[in-house]
C-alpha cells in the first residue's frame, strides 16, 4: 500500500483541518488565525497584536484552572474615525460595542460563549494611563462596563472582566466594523429573519420583512441596530447578535463554505485582516487547539448572557442578578459543565432563551406594552416587536401555531393570566401574547426560579427561535 492510499480525501482533509473553525463563535476571526497556521501560513501576516503588560492586568489575577481549558475575550470595536466614521455620531476615543467571553472547554469537545450587556453597572478596577495611546486610566469607580476600553484600552477591559467574573483570561481578539463586514461578504452573506420591515437611519439600515441573506453593510447594521428593532433595548440587540453568530458559524462550516478553496481563503484573508490580538496568541497555540478540536460540532457552541435585571437607581442601565452571575461565573472559572447547570427549580418544557414574542397592544396600551416587553426580556425572553392591535382585546391570549405549541407552556408559566388560543393555519413558532383589559402582570420571581444557564446553541433557526 503506496501514500496515496492512505491519503484522506481532499474534502475530508478539509473538514478535518476546519472542524475547529465554530470553537470560538464570535471569535470567528480569531478560529481562523489557527487554520492559517496549518493551511495558510502566508495569512498571519495580517493579523495585529497589541502587547498587554503584566503589571496592567494586576497582582491579584484570578488562578488559571487547573485544566487545559481556555478563556478568550473578544471586543467589537466602536471606534469612530477613518473608514468606521459614518457609524454613528463621532466620539473620541474608542469603546467596546460587544463584550463577550468565549470558554473551550479543556477536550476542546464544547464552548461556551457569554455575553456582557455594555449598559451593565458594574464596579470598575483601576486601571494605568497610557499617554502614548491617549488613554487616561481610571480611578476605582461604579460605571458602565465598556467605559473601561475608552480609559484604559484592551488592557483594562481585561482587567476588568476577570476582576468582576474571578475568571482567567488566556487571550483577547479585537474585531472591527469593516472586517466584520468583509468575513460577512466572504461567505456570500448570512442568513436571518426579519419579523417587521426596518428603517433605521441611525444603522443605515432599511430591509423588508422576512428570511434574508444579509451582506456588508446590511450585516453589519443588523447586529449595530438598537432603537428600531424588538424593544430598543440593548439586551435585545445582544439577542439578535448572538442569533446572527449561531447563522454565522453554521455557515463557515457548512460544505458550501469548507469545499470551496476560494471562500475559504477570502474569508481567511477578510477574517486575519479584522482582528488584532495579544502576541501569546501565535500560530503554534492555534495549531495545537485545531489538531485537539475535531470533533466539536455546532450543538456544542452554546450562547449565554449575564443573568440581569433592569437598575432601579439609574434608569436604562442593568445590574447583574446574583447569586445567578457569580453562579455563572463560578462554573466557568472552575472548568464545570454548565450544560446540565440550573440556577432554578422545576422544569419548564421549553427554555425562555428559545422563545421569541411578539406583543400586541390595544389603544391606550403602548406604554404598558413596552413595560411588559422589558420585564419578559429582563426572564430572557426574545422580543421581536411591539404593535398596536386592529382591535381592543378584552382577554389576554397567547396566539400560537402548531409550530409554537411547545413553548406556550414556558409563557403561561410565568403570566398571572392569559389563555392560549390556537391559530390553526399559522406557520411560524414565534408567541403572539395580545395585552387585554384583564391584564394582571406577571408572577414574581423568585431567586432559584431564573432561567437555566444553558443558553441556546449554534444549530438554532433564526426563524424559529
Amino acid at each position: 500500500m503506496n501514500s496515496a492510499d492512505t491519503e484522506p480525501p481532499p474534502r475530508s482533509r478539509w473538514r478535518r483541518r476546519l472542524r475547529w473553525l465554530i470553537v470560538l463563535g464570535l471569535a470567528l476571526p480569531l478560529v481562523a488565525v489557527g487554520v492559517v497556521a496549518t493551511a495558510y501560513a502566508k495569512l498571519s501576516r495580517n493579523v495585529r497584536h497589541i502587547e498587554v503588560a503584566p503589571q496592567d492586568l494586576g497582582e491579584t489575577r484570578p488562578p488559571k484552572a487547573p485544566t487545559k481549558a481556555m478563556n478568550v475575550l473578544i471586543v467589537g470595536s466602536d471606534q469612530r474615525d477613518g473608514k468606521n466614521a459614518k457609524y454613528g455620531r463621532r466620539i473620541e476615543g474608542e469603546r467596546t460595542d460587544t463584550i463577550m467571553l468565549a470558554h473551550v472547554s479543556p477536550n476542546r469537545d464544547n464552548a461556551l460563549i457569554i455575553s456582557f450587556p455594555r449598559d451593565s453597572l458594574v464596579r470598575l478596577p483601576a486601571c494605568r494611563a497610557d499617554p502614548s495611546k491617549n488613554l487616561t486610566g481610571q480611578a476605582p469607580h461604579t460605571g458602565m462596563i465598556n467605559e473601561s476600553f475608552n480609559f484604559g484600552g484592551i488592557a483594562c477591559t481585561w482587567k476588568t472582566i476577570e476582576t468582576l467574573t474571578g475568571i482567567h483570561i488566556d487571550h483577547f481578539v479585537k474585531v472591527d466594523f469593516i472586517g466584520f463586514k468583509g468575513m460577512v461578504n466572504a461567505i456570500g452573506g448570512v442568513e436571518i429573519c426579519v419579523p417587521q420591515p426596518i428603517d433605521d437611519k441611525k444603522a443605515l439600515l432599511h430591509l423588508a420583512a422576512g428570511r434574508q441573506t444579509l451582506k456588508g453593510e446590511q450585516a453589519l447594521g443588523y447586529v449595530r441596530a438598537r432603537y428600531s428593532l424588538g424593544d430598543g433595548s440593548d439586551i435585545g440587540r445582544i439577542q439578535r447578535q448572538q442569533m446572527f453568530v449561531a447563522s454565522m458559524i453554521k455557515k463557515v462550516m457548512s460544505g458550501e463554505t469548507l469545499t470551496s478553496p476560494t471562500k475559504l481563503y477570502d474569508f481567511l484573508d477578510a477574517a486575519t485582516k479584522s482582528v488584532t490580538t495579544d502576541p501569546d496568541l501565535t500560530p503554534g497555540v492555534m495549531k495545537d487547539l485545531a489538531d485537539s478540536a475535531q470533533g466539536l460540532s455546532a450543538g456544542e457552541i452554546r450562547f449565554i448572557t449575564v443573568p440581569w435585571r433592569y437598575s432601579v437607581k439609574q434608569p436604562g442601565r442593568v445590574e447583574w442578578v446574583q447569586p445567578q452571575a457569580r453562579t455563572l461565573f463560578q462554573l466557568v472559572a472552575q472548568d464545570k459543565s454548565t450544560k446540565n447547570s440550573k440556577l432554578r427549580s422545576g422544569q419548564i418544557k421549553t427554555a425562555r432563551s428559545r422563545v421569541q414574542i411578539e406583543i400586541r397592544h390595544s389603544a391606550g396600551k403602548a406604554s404598558l406594552a413596552t413595560q411588559v416587553a422589558a420585564a419578559l426580556e429582563q426572564r430572557g425572553y426574545h422580543i421581536s416587536k411591539i404593535r398596536p392591535g386592529s382591535d381592543p382585546y378584552p382577554k389576554t391570549t397567547i396566539l400560537y401555531s402548531p409550530n409554537g405549541e411547545s413553548r406556550v407552556p414556558t409563557l403561561a408559566r410565568d403570566l398571572k393570566k392569559g389563555k392560549p388560543q390556537l391559530v390553526s393555519r399559522g406557520t411560524t413558532s414565534r408567541l403572539i401574547l395580545a395585552i387585554g383589559d384583564d391584564w394582571q402582570g406577571l408572577k414574581p420571581m423568585r431567586v432559584s426560579d431564573s432561567e437555566e444557564l444553558t443558553g441556546f446553541d449554534a444549530t438554532q433557526d433564526s426563524c424559529a427561535a
